[in-house]
């Protein structure tokens, strides 16, 4: 068959259509004219001349010729002959027409079967996550049932073959359709796929072959660990079938806040509390660390709010090398509020002193100080 109709006007789109969009409109009419859908009588000729159109407007070549030369150029291209159904994706559309099992072999439960994986989460305080820990976790999972060893019979017997599937575990229908004959394959539905019967069912799984228990298990967390990471437990998940593999365990890390620390990468951050005498005149401070000591930190006259100065090495060790971020100690200076008379006396003689002083950089600190005891 050769259509003298426009292959665009054929598939409903326009001449400057996408591959995708050939693609789907094709998808779409093969759908509502296959004839093993669709019972008109025009409907085998339909779905011919759209497979037609498709074949040579999905391919470059064709299409380009078919653009310059019309019908002729094709037909020129192709030898004279139709074009063929043997580029047409047929499996996606009878996946699409009538499921999976269409013309194909599905999955089958006999066999090795692997267990699922499972996801958990654990949630560490913020020291373990830096340096590290061994923590126990309690997991419910299927296991392999102790008492039929996974066979899912009672003990003393055995599972018969399926009668209906003869052990196969699969049942056959044949489909009939202009392009011939086709097997439809599906599990079998007496024993759902297993290619056995069990006659007596373990008392302890009922048959199931697993049993849910409760495991205790200890996640070994490395040093620098960081929300949202994922630790993979490999084969601790739940119990495979028929001799397949167990699955995996997720372990979601979630990590309590700290008191004084935060958090960036693989540094640390601390905020220093100064009065402003500190912040004006410099001073030696001893600044907390995460292992519980302190370390000494010199702080130089004039140092503004907001300046930050790094202690290296006291940060959050690198999960995928060596070494240590640093710990980021940023100056937080106080304003007082609260100013006895001799304070805010010395203070007031301080603040006539500044009147004079020229502008600079500085001197958004000090009227702050000015601030906090004039009018005061």
């Amino acid at each position: 068959m050769t259509t003298t109709r426009d292959y665009y006007e054929i598939l409903g789109v326009p001449r400057t259509a996408s591959a995708d969009e050939l693609k789907r409109a094709f998808y779409k009419l093969a759908r509502q004219y296959h004839p093993d859908v669709n019972k008109e009588p025009d409907a085998a000729a339909k779905f011919k001349e759209i497979n037609e159109a498709y074949q040579v407007l999905s391919d470059a070549d064709k299409r380009a010729m078919y653009d310059r030369f019309g019908q002729a150029g094709v037909n020129n291209a192709a030898g004279g002959g139709d074009p063929g159904f043997s580029d047409i994706p047929f499996n996606d559309i009878f996946e699409s027409l009538f499921g999976a099992g269409f013309g194909a072999r599905p999955r089958s439960r006999r066999g090795p079967q692997p267990g699922a994986h499972l996801k958990i989460a654990l949630t560490l305080e913020f020291e373990e996550a830096v340096f590290g820990a061994d923590k126990e976790i309690s997991v419910p999972r299927l296991e392999t049932c102790p008492s039929c060893k996974g066979s899912g019979a009672e003990p003393g017997t055995t599972p018969t073959r399926c009668p209906q599937c003869r052990g196969t575990g699969e049942v056959r229908r044949a489909t009939q359709s202009i392009f011939g004959q086709f097997i439809n394959v599906a599990p079998c539905p007496r024993c759902n796929g297993e290619g056995e019967i069990i006659s007596t069912p373990c008392h302890e799984c009922g048959g199931q072959k697993r049993v849910q228990v409760m495991r205790k298990l200890v996640v070994k967390v490395p040093p620098g660990v960081d929300g949202g990471t994922q630790i993979r437990l490999q084969g601790e998940g739940e119990a495979g079938t028929g001799g397949g593999p167990n699955g995996h365990l997720y372990v979601q890390i979630a990590i309590k806040p700290h008191p004084k620390f935060k958090r960036d990468n693989q540094d640390l951050l601390y905020e220093l509390p100064l009065n402003f005498a500190q912040a004006a005149l410099g001073a030696e401070i001893a600044v907390p660390t995460l292992e519980g000591g302190d370390e000494l930190l010199k702080i130089p006259a004039g140092t503004q709010n907001g300046k930050t100065f790094r202690i290296k090495g006291k940060g959050v060790p690198n999960l995928k090398r060596s070494g240590r971020g640093d710990l980021i100690v940023t100056a937080m200076i106080a304003v007082p509020t609260h100013l006895s008379e001799k304070q805010k006396a010395l203070l007031r003689e301080f603040a006539r002193t500044l009147e004079d002083t020229p502008p600079s950089e500085d001197k958004g600190f000090f009227e702050q100080i000015k601030d906090a005891i004039m009018g005061s």
